[in-house]
């Protein structure tokens, strides 16, 4: 028999077969919500790299929220799941042991904690600034001459990576990257509304130190939060549009501080103030009075918790703040500079030690959160194996995935039982796009490595969702 006629029945024998696997990629496929979509598509066995199914694996796609397993990856294999980050108190000039006087300033010193203060983590930090303050009287400190000051140097003064869209950036997912960045560089503004078409009346800031000149352009309509704020890092002021909920007594939108280090400086004056510390001058930052960092006589300092615990809730809760420190402490360490540009040459460094083919991928922030973001379902697929192979940290790592159905964004999505302890991933959303990568294992037992990515679907969210949950359904099941 020639080699060309046992290639045909081979074909003949096993076609039927790869036509029923494919099955739900193909209803998926012709599903009205995916006209006009562009979709990517990569299963492996995680066992031995071999390709499953795909579709498109190569195309270049906007990843969303999924491109956080690069940055995640990148920081755990190269910083390690046990990097701590520290925050320092302490001052300059000199300490009259006698009278209790700083001849210098009071410096908090940003060591680039993502965390600081975080609600995340609040067991791990408690009241730090109180604590501070105790630490300050058992050193008989009473009274500062210069400032609070808070050395924000460590990072950049680009908060923001230029890429991201206007309408993110004044709200708590676009939140900027400072030396000093804390309660995860949000707050909290509290209305009352009442009628269709009134004005959310604001009754509370949290912290109550965050009253910015925001004019309120606000409207009650409807039971969604389509309210808006629009201001700039190192603004004094913006504004409020779009619409909030009616008929509330407390709702709440979260937007981001425009300067933390200066907040938490003008905060730790004002508590000082309140603790019978005299402070002679106005609360500032070394961005501000354009100084340098320098050495100070330490009084103080909080340790972050471990790299892992904060690559857990970056990857569960998907938070854009922590995935844009780790590319800029990415850079500063492995760059010497602490800038979201340098950070991502160390990711796509990286990428390419792992053996990842960056062709189409393009990479203009950490967290995904620019439409300008695009990389292949192949590659997120390959770093994955890598990761789970590979790796000298992959146990962090895949722990840092959410559960399917029940934590994090999966929480809610991969709810059947046949899901139930076999995925974990990382999912991605902005308007009309949904992605996933992560690992699940079949039926019969084999682990599998995944990455799908859904472009400019014109139906509704909900049964791009649905398509996928069935094509990783029909895997489980036939594999």
């Amino acid at each position: 028999m020639s080699r060309n006629c046992f290639t045909l029945i081979l074909l003949l024998l096993f076609l039927p077969a790869l036509e029923a696997q494919n099955t739900a990629l193909k209803y998926f496929l012709s599903d009205t919500a995916m006209s006009g979509a562009s979709v990517s598509v990569c299963i492996a066995d995680a066992a031995n790299g071999r390709t499953i199914m795909e579709y498109n694996p190569g195309e270049s796609l906007m990843p969303a929220s999924v491109l956080k397993i690069v940055t995640a990856a990148a920081a755990l294999e190269l910083l390690g799941p046990h990097y701590h980050f520290k925050t320092r108190l302490g001052y300059t000039g000199s300490l009259n042991n006698r009278t209790g006087v700083i001849t210098g300033d009071l410096i908090i010193m940003g060591g680039g904690d993502p965390a600081l203060g975080s609600p995340y983590f609040r067991e791990h930090y408690g009241n730090f600034l109180s604590a501070w303050i105790q630490r300050m009287k058992e050193a008989g400190i009473k009274t500062i001459n210069g400032r609070v000051i808070c050395d924000d140097s460590r990072y950049d003064y680009q908060p923001v990576p230029p890429k991201w869209l206007w309408e993110d950036i004044g709200n708590y997912y676009g939140a900027g990257v400072y030396g000093l960045s804390v309660f995860d560089n949000t707050f909290k503004i509290h209305f009352r509304t009442s009628s269709e078409g009134s004005v959310p009346e604001v009754i509370a800031y949290n912290p109550a130190i965050c009253r910015y000149e925001l004019s309120n352009q606000l409207k009650a309509y409807g039971n969604s939060d389509k309210g808006y704020v629009f201001a700039a890092p190192y603004g004094k002021s913006g504004w409020m549009a779009g619409t909030i909920p009616v008929n509330r007594d407390d709702f709440v939108l979260k937007a981001s501080i425009p300067d933390p280090p200066l907040l938490i400086a003008s905060l730790f004056d004002r508590m000082l103030d309140s603790a019978g510390i005299v402070v002679r001058q106005e609360a500032s930052t070394f961005r501000i009075e354009n100084r340098a960092s320098e050495e100070i006589a330490i009084i103080a300092e909080v340790e972050s918790p471990p790299l892992s615990a904060i690559a857990e809730v970056l990857n569960h809760e998907s938070v854009n703040l922590y995935a844009e420190h780790l590319l800029k402490e990415l850079g500063l360490q492995f760059r010497g500079r602490g800038t979201g540009s340098a950070g991502i040459e160390v990711l796509y460094s990286f990428l390419n030690e792992a053996g990842v083919d960056t062709r189409g991928f393009f990479i203009e922030d950490g967290s995904g959160l620019s439409p300008l973001n695009a990389v292949t379902a192949k590659g997120l697929t390959d770093l994955l194996l890598y990761m789970k192979n590979k790796a000298a940290n992959p146990e962090a790592f895949i722990n840092s995935l959410p559960e399917a159905g029940k934590e994090g964004t999966l929480k809610n999505t991969f709810r059947r039982p046949e899901f139930s302890n076999r995925l974990k991933a990382k999912s991605g959303s902005i308007t009309r796009t949904r992605c996933y990568a992560g690992y699940f294992t079949t039926g019969s037992g084999r682990e599998m490595a995944f990455s799908i990515m859904v472009n400019n679907y014109s139906g509704s969210s909900q049964a791009v969702i649905a398509g996928i949950e069935a094509l990783l359904l029909e895997t489980i099941e036939k594999h």
